[in-house]
């Protein structure tokens, strides 16, 4: 079985004008004030609840990180900005609350997810990559259930730094990484892939942590205290 572990310039809104393809996703997205809801409730569930296998490995698409930029770059000219999507999966411990989260080697860590195909659906393909990454391997099929969108990230240029904003001199984004927050069953079976770690990173441990988990996942705490938890 697979160890898991509890583990001053100021600057205006962008002036310049955005890609079109950025701006027609903008503008297809629906709000629908019926369905605003103030106070959002999550169900979280004890990590006990959960058991953890072992899997096949399953390797970056690029063997370093130079590579993925210069894959990305490739890409940029034939399909335009690179799309991709990370589930945030929440347990409890010890009445907290925790991240799982994927670990490669000591010190990298990253939200279980991936780069969408082109033209696929955002909601389909965080299933397909959560089914690749954690699905199990006896043949049932995982249920997951996206419960909602928690988080825009551009990445401005072909390197490694992405932000919650299109910085004011940037047209063209290199990439759009959007967040989303996975509702778990009360009980589930996932399979790790061999040459991961799947840790449980409790929320306080993450807050202004940034040097250790990055500016992203340092940020989930922020992000999540926007909903009520219920522990299970």
């Amino acid at each position: 079985m697979a160890c898991i572990q509890s583990c001053t310039n100021r600057v205006g809104w962008p002036k310049s004008e955005i890609k079109t393809e950025i701006k027609t996703e903008m503008s297809n997205m629906k709000f629908n004030q019926g369905s605003l809801t103030l106070h959002r409730t999550i169900n979280l569930y004890p990590l006990s609840n959960y058991t953890f296998g072992t899997k096949d490995p399953l390797f970056e698409r690029d063997p370093s990180v130079p590579a993925r930029f210069q894959r990305m770059r490739e890409e940029f000219d034939k399909v335009g900005m690179r799309r991709s999507v990370e589930g945030i999966l929440l347990v409890h411990e010890h009445g907290l609350p925790h991240v799982l989260l994927l670990q490669l080697g000591t010190t990298f860590f990253k939200l279980p997810g991936g780069e969408l195909n082109p033209g696929e659906d955002d909601i389909e393909g965080l299933k397909r990559l959560l089914t690749e990454i954690l699905g199990r391997q006896d043949g049932v099929v995982q249920d997951w259930l996206i419960e909602d969108s928690v988080g825009n990230w551009w990445r401005p240029n072909f390197e490694p730094p992405q932000y919650p904003y299109i910085p004011p001199h940037i047209t063209k984004p290199k990439e759009h990484k959007k967040l989303f927050l996975v509702q778990l069953q009360e009980k589930a079976l996932f399979a790790v892939p061999k040459n991961y770690k799947l840790v449980a990173a409790p929320l306080f441990e993450l807050y202004d942590n940034s040097q250790g988990y990055g500016p992203i996942i340092s940020s989930l705490p922020q992000t999540m205290s926007r909903f009520d938890f219920i522990y299970m």
